[in-house]
This record gives structure tokens, sequence and C-alpha cells, in this order.
């Protein structure tokens, strides 16, 4: 654990500036991982927060050093021009050390949008892939299940949805250690020639892909694990994700009211936060891999505490370790082979 295939100590950039709880947690959370893991740490953001932190950590033993960042994208700046406009961003910087060959991975609790403009400036796509990938489990009831999109895509075009597939396909094998998964397109039918014409575009080419396709899965499907990967479009995706976190949410409030007379009130908070887990997206995904960036770039929930983000060095090595680029490379050129094939 910790050693890349050139037998060197793995070395992780993080951005101790993003999310909720950064630097402290992000921090905190390093820390734990560099002890956990063996990694060699590099914190980007600011210099005095981050000693600040540190000195309230245990770090001896474990390799950690400090890039400063003079910038900080914050709440509600648009990605792009952020990105763009701070070139010393803590997500920028930190995401250009990967690039240059400092670091093995890059990890963000920050924003979403621009971790993902980051990646797909300074490390690139993957050949047919237009942009990053974001999905994963999203619920406890079916751990065995990967959606794609859940956000990042909006408007894919049918061999899109192709790609996606592929790129569940490496998901559930690489950290599933699901042989040969299934594939399922998410539909309002289970029947062939259903839904919209995007939809039934990419039935027909998910058929001919070589992939394990199974047709057409529903909504209701989800949570029965009908499909090792589902596939949509993120507009869908990301409406279903928020949907299951509101749901999560809501019915645990639920039962804290319903049961309020009648379980002690250890008991309620202990079902409620049972079933939360079963639903809640930031429970049950935690932090992953941006698929189809041409280098490792992870996303932590904005939420994550200190186990959180550890959690998210342990899936960045588990795709340092097992070549997740080089696999997903070579699925996606097969696809795109017999797609090419076909249009010949």
């Amino acid at each position: 654990m910790g050693i890349n295939k050139q037998d060197k100590v793995i070395k992780i950039a993080v951005d101790a500036m993003g999310g909720d709880y950064g630097p402290p947690e992000t921090v905190k959370g390093a820390v734990m991982a560099a002890r956990e893991y063996g990694v060699e740490v590099i914190l980007v953001g600011e210099k005095e927060a981050i000693d600040r932190e540190l000195s309230a950590c245990d770090t001896e033993g474990i390799t950690i050093r400090i890039v400063e960042a003079t910038q900080k994208i914050e709440d509600g700046e648009e990605p792009a021009f952020a990105v763009m406009r701070k070139p010393n961003s803590s997500v920028s910087l930190s995401t250009r050390l990967v690039k240059e060959g400092e670091a093995d991975a890059v990890i963000s609790a920050g924003s979403t949008g621009a971790m993902m403009v980051a990646a797909a400036r300074y490390l690139g796509t993957l050949p047919g892939i237009d942009r990053p990938v974001a999905g994963g489990p999203f619920l406890g009831l079916a751990p065995n299940t990967v959606v794609l999109d859940l956000g990042a895509n909006v408007g894919c075009q049918p061999y899109q949805m192709v790609d996606l597939a592929v790129v569940g396909v490496v998901y559930a094998r690489t950290f599933l250690g699901i042989e040969n998964p299934t594939v399922g397109l998410l539909n309002i039918g289970s029947e062939e020639g259903k839904g919209n014409e995007q939809v039934k575009q990419a039935f027909s080419l998910l058929k001919e892909s070589g992939l394990n396709f199974i047709g057409n899965v529903e909504g209701m499907d989800i949570p029965f694990g009908r499909a090792n990967v589902i596939v949509c479009d993120g507009f869908i995706g990301n409406i279903l994700v928020k949907y299951s976190e509101g749901l999560g949410r809501t019915i645990r409030k639920w039962i804290s009211s319903e049961l309020a007379n009648q379980l002690p009130e250890d008991r309620i908070e202990e079902i409620g936060s049972s079933i939360y887990k079963l639903l809640s997206p930031a429970e049950v995904m935690g932090g992953g891999p941006l698929w189809g960036v041409n280098g490792i770039a992870a996303i932590a929930h904005g939420s994550s505490r200190a186990s959180q983000i550890a959690g998210t060095f342990r899936q960045v090595i588990t795709a340092i370790e097992t070549d997740l680029v080089g696999n997903l490379l070579n699925e996606l050129a097969k696809v795109q082979a017999k797609r090419e094939q076909k249009n010949r």
C-alpha cells in the first residue's frame, strides 16, 4: 500500500481549502490517510491556515509538505471562469501538480464543477470522452449498482451513453470486483422501443457494443440492483441523486417525529441513521475519481469530514494501483473500434 508500479511512494495532492469543513477536516483527513496508507501528502492552500491545523495533528513519521496557493475559488463563482481567472487557486495548483508529475493524484472536496474544469483543462480527457464523468453507487440498498452520469454530462449523445457504460463497467470491475458487469439503460419502460429518440438510439448502440447489455431498466429497478451498471443522461442522474438525498433526510426526520413517544431517543436516532445511510448518496458515495480524465483526479463530497477524506484516499490509491486510466483507455478503444467498423 502506498507504492506505485515504479516502486515509488505514492504522492497525493490535496486541495486543503475545499469543502464545507476545509481546511480543518481536509488536513486532519490527509494526516490520517498518510499514516494509514503510507502515502506522501502535498497540502495545497493558504499556508498559515494549513500550518495551524497541522500543529494540532500528530505528524511524526509521515511525509507532508505544503504548496502555497494565493487564490481560492469561492462558493457561487462560475466554475469555468473561476478556474481560468484564478490559476493559483488551490484546486488549480493541486491539479497542475499531477500534470507536472509532482503528484500521482489530486483530491478536492471543493466545487465539483471547478474540479471538473481544472481536470479537463490541465489533465485532459481520454479519447472519445468530451468531459469528465461523475458516477458510482449512490444507494446503500444497491451497493453493487453503479449509475452514470450523475450530473457532469447533460444532453448526452447516444454514442456518449455507450462510453458511459464502458466507464461503469471499468468502475464495477475495479472497485466492486465484478468481472462481467451487467449493463442497463435507464428508461420509462423495460421493452425495446420505449423512450425518446436519444435512448432508442443508445439502446441500439449498446446492443452492438460487446458489453453485457441486458436492455432497458426502470427507476424502480435501481434499488433492486437489477443491473450492475445503469446508464442515463446527467440531467436525469442528477435529479435521481438529489431526490434520494432529500428522501433520506425527510424519512429520517419523519421517523424522529413519528416514533418520538414509542422508543428511546437513542434507538430512534439509530433507526433514522440506518435508513439515511441506505438512501443518502453522501453516505454511500463518499468520494472517488472523476472518470474519463487522463490522470487521477478525485472528488470528495462537499460535507466530508476527516474520515471521509481519508476514505477518498483509499479510492485514489486503488485507482493508481490498478492502472484505472490505462484500463479505461483500453476498454474505450475496443468499443470505439467496433463503432468505427460498423460505420465503414
